[in-house]
């Protein structure tokens, strides 16, 4: 069973963000960034690795989550929320699409609606319970991939050459 991760973007206030989510994505293999509304970003911040990725541009959430459901695929709200799961215990059991909240205000009625689970990062300061959109996707993305039923599905880690 091939497994296949997708990160949907929707309604993310700084468009940058979507370049710097985009080096996370290829750093952490993920299958698609699917695009939801407006289709031009901006990839300051992908250092090239829009090329190593596929975009798949939707006009609305609910055409998205069509396309991801014939695919088998859970869709995973990635918010703070009453049944949320800890990202960490590695809740996935199937291909899924992970949807992060706008910066400012987190996810959406609309965006709650279309979400089959939720999970969020757990955190030990004392300070805000927000990160970066993109720090977030790096945390989840990290995290499905190192979860059990993935293992499979892994391409090899790549080791960095010393710089010395």
């Amino acid at each position: 069973m091939e497994v296949e991760c997708y990160v949907v973007v929707h309604n993310i206030a700084k468009r940058h963000n979507v370049g710097t989510l985009a080096r996370s994505a290829t750093a952490f293999g993920v299958s698609e960034l699917i695009l939801v509304g407006r289709r031009e970003f901006n990839a300051f911040g992908s250092h090239g690795s829009t090329s190593h990725l596929r975009f798949r541009h939707f006009h609305s959430l609910q055409d998205a989550r069509l396309y991801l459901k014939e695919r088998d695929c859970d869709i995973c709200g990635v918010e703070i929320t009453d049944n949320a799961l800890p990202v960490n215990h590695h809740p996935f059991t199937k291909s899924t699409a992970f949807l992060l909240g706008n910066e400012g205000t987190g996810l959406s009625a609309k965006e709650l609606e279309i979400c089959d689970f939720f999970v969020y990062i757990p955190q030990y300061g004392g300070g805000t319970a927000s990160l970066n959109v993109t720090v977030a996707a790096s945390i989840v993305l990290h995290q499905f991939g190192e979860s059990e039923f993935t293992f499979h599905n892994r391409h090899p880690i790549r080791i960095r050459k010393s710089f010395l």
